[in-house]
């Protein structure tokens, strides 16, 4: 190969110089024509480039002796194209769609040559270059919901499998039988098969992406409980809290008090909800598990998780690549995009008032909500055979009864914020009351190579909006704030959880990755002024906070208890009973095949 380049024959343009570069390749037409030159013909035609980056190169392929359509232009295509017969060889590239600046799109380079050695040599060239690539995955255990969004499942896999196929990744595929087989099987793998992967990718929604996450998470997340305040009444000390670690699958598999985590008739049906509980084996990949504490734990540097979306609202995409497109989503999977993702953990210490206690350990990647975010998803039950189009009634139908319920909330007190403010004598008693927020801080949207996510971990600014009450106190070592009163929901967003009905998302400030969660407590109020709240966030650019009966918290944890006998969370669309929690932020838990959205 020369120094200065070698002539080929590119599809569409005709003989160019290639250069080979440190990072990519370049090319020159050869022949470039005053009227109607090979740039204008690039630029006509949608997909081509006159460079090439080895990052955005995803496959390249020998192909048999055939055809390269000769220059493009207006002139030749009334008169048809010239094809030449020669040897020839394909660059497989991602890029930008014309008609939408965010959705990746794969293109085809076709380059030709009479000696079938040189382009036997280009493919081994820009082969090694694209394999020197860092992070790109060689081998993916995928699992498929067949009826997530009405089939689109089987379907948006059939789409992108070709692309897995091309670029030589493996992939392990299984579709679910029923609910809870991606759980069961991932909890009972061994380390040395969940080695022989590089990730899992959920072909569903956000439900089989939580079934996942858990089924990963079960076993191999080795951490303390959330903190939880003095009154709380079941963690007394760091040590006591070890001892009620995750210590393995005991903790998320039913028992005599977790039987009823799921509600009855669930397990049997199919659709993009998919609870976790299972009482069926998992036959596991064909590797009996051994009885031995795992050595693959998270977080970890090498495992990374990714979603073709197929299902309802595919929050978790939205909010990760900001767009719900199934080819988007597997060419970063395929060309190894990386960033970190907290995950929440949620430990239930009773189900009901009067159950015993005993922790239960549940992790969501989006969003923990409980109140009218829990009774949807439980009424939504009663008319799965509507498809996704059962949320929109089951919300309208839940909403009209307007119920609120009696909680205490205490979430944690960021260390830098200022706007708490406390009388003479209230700081005299050693209890400080918490005042009105009096304006919210400057939004900073997360995005790809987030400042915010990428800065060390410190504590951030309180986003506290404006209260109509002062019931709330905050107690002193350490600083937990006590929320008490009726509220219609309480909901913890980990992401900011866009989706097409809310285009900014539940918290449009949320990061992917920067350790918090943001504890929404809606208060009761009335009816009139809940739905205008709730519309609110069908508006981009609007801010559905600053309403007096709600208050917004950044926080690294809250606990919740309610005396309401069937209190239901809402996991990332799985139900989760529970009246007494603790949550947690765990930042950076996870890795996703994604680099954030482009806003």
């Amino acid at each position: 190969m020369q120094s200065d380049g070698e002539v080929l024959f590119l599809g569409g343009v005709g003989e160019v110089t290639v250069t080979l570069g440190h990072d990519g390749l370049s090319f020159q037409p050869l022949h470039p024509e005053p009227s109607s030159s090979c740039w204008t013909s690039i630029i006509l035609q949608p997909k081509l480039e006159s460079q090439i980056k080895f990052a955005d190169v995803y496959a390249v392929e020998l192909l048999d002796e055939g055809p390269v359509c000769g220059p493009w232009n207006p002139r030749i295509a009334i008169q048809g194209k010239t094809n030449n017969e020669m040897h020839r060889f394909a660059v497989h590239v991602v890029t930008r769609s014309r008609k939408q600046p965010s959705p990746w799109v794969p293109c085809e380079y076709l380059f030709g040559h009479k000696d079938p050695e040189i382009c036997k040599n280009w493919v081994e060239i820009l082969s090694a270059c694209t394999n020197s690539e860092q992070d790109r995955p060689k081998n993916l255990l995928v699992f498929i919901h067949p009826l997530c969004g009405k089939g689109r499942g089987r379907k948006n896999w059939e789409v992108v499998a070709s692309l897995f196929d091309r670029a030589k990744i493996n992939t392990k595929v299984i579709t679910t039988e029923r609910a809870g087989h991606a759980y069961d099987t991932l909890a009972s793998l061994s380390d040395k098969e969940l080695k022989k992967f590089d990730g899992v990718v959920a072909v569903g929604g956000d439900g089989l992406f939580n079934e996942i996450l858990n089924g990963l998470l079960s076993s191999r997340h080795k951490t303390s409980y959330p903190p939880t305040p003095e009154g709380f009444g079941y963690v007394g000390s760091n040590e006591t809290r070890q001892g009620y670690r995750n210590d393995g699958l005991s903790n998320s598999m039913p028992t005599s008090d977790a039987v009823n985590v799921m509600l009855p008739g669930v397990l049997n049906k199919s659709d993009d909800h998919e609870p976790l509980l299972s009482t069926a084996e998992s036959p596991g990949l064909g590797i009996s598990s051994l009885n031995q504490v795992p050595s693959v734990s998270f977080p970890n540097d090498w495992f990374r998780l990714g979603i073709i979306p197929s299902g309802s609202t595919d929050a978790i995409v939205l909010s990760t690549t900001g767009e719900r497109d199934p080819v988007t989503s597997a060419l970063l999977i395929i060309l190894g995009r990386r960033m970190t993702l907290d995950i929440a953990q949620v430990v239930r210490w009773k189900s009901s008032p009067s159950a015993e206690i005993l922790p239960t350990v549940r992790y969501a990647a989006s969003f923990a909500g409980y109140g009218f975010y829990g009774e949807v998803i439980r009424e939504s039950e009663n008319f799965r055979w509507m498809g996704p189009a059962r949320y929109d009634f089951s919300g309208t139908m839940v909403f009209l009864k307007h119920r609120s319920y009696e909680a205490k909330v205490a979430f944690l007190e960021n260390r830098n914020t200022d706007s708490l403010t406390a009388s003479a004598e209230n700081v005299a008693s050693g209890i400080k009351l918490l005042q009105p927020h009096q304006k919210r801080p400057r939004k900073t949207i997360c995005q790809t190579n987030c400042s915010v996510c990428k800065e060390t971990l410190t504590c951030g600014q309180s986003s506290e909006d404006e209260i109509p009450d002062s019931s709330r106190t905050i107690c002193e070592n350490p600083k937990w704030v006590w929320s008490k009163g009726r509220f219609l929901s309480v909901g913890a967003a980990v992401i900011s959880c866009r989706n097409e009905r809310a285009p900014d998302g539940l918290v449009a400030e949320a990061h992917l990755s920067d350790g918090f969660l943001h504890l929404l407590l809606i208060r009761d109020c009335p009816l009139p002024l809940y739905l205008w709240h709730l519309t609110q966030f069908t508006k981009k650019g609007s801010d559905p906070l600053t309403f007096k009966f709600i208050e917004h918290h950044k926080t690294k944890a809250f606990a919740f208890i309610s005396s309401h006998d069937e209190s239901v969370w809402n996991l990332d669309g799985e139900l989760f009973q529970a009246s007494e929690v603790s949550v947690q932020a765990c930042r950076g838990l996870v890795n996703l095949f994604a680099s954030g959205p482009e806003v």
